[in-house]
């Protein structure tokens, strides 16, 4: 719960600067000088790109989340209590790989399933590669939702 009012945190934050930052560009819009006009025009791009990102990033979290919950529902999750940690919290480099190892045997067996991809995206997470952990949950995320093979 933490993480999401984080999130909430710094996307009302980034919400608050956006709307500065469009202001800032609408003065210069409005200024009357071409230069300050194509400059305007341009800044005006940030914000909205800006809440394109935020938008995606929500809603992709909320389908993972949504997944996760539905994954749990089905006890499908994996057991991750008895990986040893290191004082800081961390999953210990070699449990996580052993970790990561089921995860991907599982996934060479039901290629098509996305709990597969989900399970291995938690092991990415887990090893701390986050990219990657990304990308298996939109490839979860998009075989869920039937968008993909």
């Amino acid at each position: 719960m933490r993480a999401r009012a984080a999130a909430v945190v710094l996307t009302a934050a980034l919400v608050v600067y956006l709307v500065l930052l469009a202001g800032r560009a609408w003065l210069l819009v409005t200024s009357g000088d071409p230069v300050a006009v194509l400059l305007g025009a341009a800044v005006l791009a940030l914000p909205l790109l800006g809440v394109w990102m935020v938008v995606a990033t929500w809603r992709f979290g909320a389908r993972t989340a949504r997944l996760g919950e539905r994954i749990v529902a089905e006890g499908g999750l994996p057991d991750e209590s008895h990986l040893p940690t290191m004082p800081s919290g961390r999953i210990e480099r070699d449990a996580a790989d052993e970790f990561f190892a089921a995860r991907r045997a599982e996934l060479d067996e039901a290629p098509g399933d996305w709990r597969s991809w989900f399970k291995l995206a938690r092991a990415y997470d887990l090893a701390g590669d986050r990219r990657r952990a990304r990308e298996a949950m939109r490839r979860a995320v998009d075989l869920e939702r039937g968008t993909t093979g």
